[in-house]
């Protein structure tokens, strides 16, 4: 057994708490993850992880190991990496998690982007509007949207995102356009409940805020669903500005109280904290950072 393969599978197997998750973040059976840690284990002598039928656990030695082991794999990983990338460029696997629409719409599209002049790069692009747990997930690296709420993430600031008010002209032509925020208590709201406090919209004009609860026939947890049904006429939805495209440009939605702004919301890249950045989580952090201005996302 290679002594390296034993260590990533203990890691592996501590930080997801199972053999079935440390197997598929690195790619291998559970068989073989087991046997590495066994191996492991009869080498170093001493009990790393304590197996029972539903869940491993990890001992005291196993514990010391793992506040060491991470550090010392990402230290190999960046040597290794730094000696082939600059010979044939970015390889190894990229797993990357990002919220769903905002993966559909940009992520996907940056990646693809960046990952083009590697080919031996693999992206590993997970959507979800539940935010990852990067350590038990393995993921590199995160995109967010809103404050980072877990203290042992890092981040990157992008930019920000707004959010903007609109409806279709045909809704606009049976229902008054509203003047000001508290108009939309007699509108037909379409509400994105991904939002925190999803029915309370919040404008600002000035040093002026003002909240509305809104009333509603449709919640869906979809900006992209809240831009389509406005789009159908069926209400005034207020999704953040990358979902519109060129709707506004092309007369299909109005934007309805252009004086009034949204709170911005953070768009950051965030990370594990306490590990070394691999090179190449390090240069997609730089290339989404230039590339969501060249895009004109921000």
């Amino acid at each position: 057994m290679d002594l390296i393969d034993g260590i990533r599978a203990f890691v592996a197997t501590a930080e997801t708490g199972s053999f079935t998750g440390a197997a598929e973040r690195l790619g291998i059976s559970n068989r073989l993850t087991s046997k590495y840690v066994a191996a492991l284990e009869r080498r170093l002598g001493v009990r790393l992880l304590q197996r029972t039928t539903r869940k491993v656990g990890i001992t005291a030695a196993g514990e010391e190991l793992l506040a060491q082991a991470p550090a010392l794999l990402d230290e190999l990983d960046v040597m290794l990496s730094a000696v082939s990338e600059d010979a044939k460029g970015y390889s190894g696997v990229l797993r990357i998690s990002a919220p769903m629409t905002f993966g559909e719409i940009y992520v996907q599209e940056m990646l693809s982007r960046f990952a083009a002049p590697h080919p031996g790069l693999t992206i590993d692009l997970r959507l979800s509007d539940t935010h990852a747990d990067l350590a038990a997930e393995g993921i590199d690296l995160a995109f967010r949207i809103g404050e980072a709420a877990v203290s042992s993430l890092k981040r990157r600031k992008l930019g920000a995102i707004q959010s903007l008010l609109v409806a279709s002209p045909d809704y606009l032509s049976r229902h008054p356009t509203p003047k000001s925020p508290e108009d939309l208590i007699e509108h037909i709201c379409i509400v994105d409940t991904n939002r925190t406090n999803a029915r309370r919209w919040v404008f600002r004009k000035g040093e002026e805020e003002t909240a509305v609860s809104v009333p509603t026939r449709f919640l869906v947890n979809s900006a992209r669903v809240t831009r389509d049904l406005a789009l159908a006429g069926h209400g005034i939805a207020y999704p953040p500005h990358f979902v519109l495209g060129d709707d506004l440009e092309a007369g299909r939605l109005v934007r309805l109280l252009p004086d009034y702004e949204s709170p911005l919301h953070p768009l950051s890249a965030v990370y594990l904290e306490g590990r070394t950045l691999p090179r190449k989580v390090r240069a997609l952090i730089d290339f989404a950072y230039e590339d969501i201005r060249r895009s004109g996302l921000v």
